[in-house]
């Protein structure tokens, strides 16, 4: 009876280890492929157009994933269109801000090899068209 208790504690131990390794196993290859995605980089198209623009604000691949550096553009040419390269779970992002009495009008786009991620329209007096897309890295 000892015997036989001793070979299910042993055949318990053994499934257990087993489980955990590849438990392990499973979390070390999660975070292998975040620290893969963290290292990729991609190019996104920013486009801008309207009337009016006073400026505008981009994400412009410096800082970090979550705390992006910003860069601005004051008074620009329209159409406006800026090439940047993101590293990793940087989200891409560019709002133009216009204000003109007689109202404002803007629209802002992202693309990543000829997709439109993101594409946002406004008008008014005072007007902050942005967009927003997350990284094609991630998903």
């Amino acid at each position: 009876m000892h015997r036989t208790i001793r070979t299910i504690r042993a055949t318990l131990c053994s499934v257990a280890i087993t489980g955990l390794a590849l438990a392990l196993s499973s979390c070390s290859e999660a975070v292998d492929r975040v620290d893969e995605a963290v290292d990729q980089t991609y190019e996104v198209t920013y486009e801008v157009t309207g009337e009016n623009v006073d400026s505008i604000e981009f994400h412009g691949g410096g800082g970090k994933a979550m705390e992006p550096k910003t860069e601005t553009v004051s008074k620009p040419e329209l159409p406006w269109r800026k090439t940047v390269t993101l590293r990793g779970i940087m989200p891409a992002a560019v709002m133009p801000v216009a204000a003109d009495p007689e109202g404002a009008r803007v629209t802002c786009k992202i693309i990543h090899k000829g997709k439109v991620l993101d594409e946002q329209s406004a008008e008014g007096l005072v007007t902050a068209g942005g967009c927003t897309a997350e990284s094609p890295v991630t998903g």
